[in-house]
């Protein structure tokens, strides 16, 4: 078997006679396309903006102490 480089690419496949064809590579695997994300709702913007004012708040407390 022959060896590659660790920091190299891995060869490409090629098909053998007689064998079933080559397995793809991992970027060329056929996938269904992925659905859009919804949108972010009010709740969700709410949620993330209160955390970030506890976060925001503890950090400032734990500088002042």
């Amino acid at each position: 078997m022959d060896e590659r480089l660790p920091d190299g690419p891995l060869p490409p496949a090629y098909p053998i006679a007689g064998a079933r064809p080559p397995q793809p590579d991992g970027d060329r695997v056929p996938a269904p396309a992925r659905p859009a994300r919804a949108p972010l709702t009010r709740r969700q913007y709410a949620y993330g903006i209160a955390i970030a004012v506890v976060v925001l708040v503890l950090f400032v407390v734990g500088v002042l102490r």
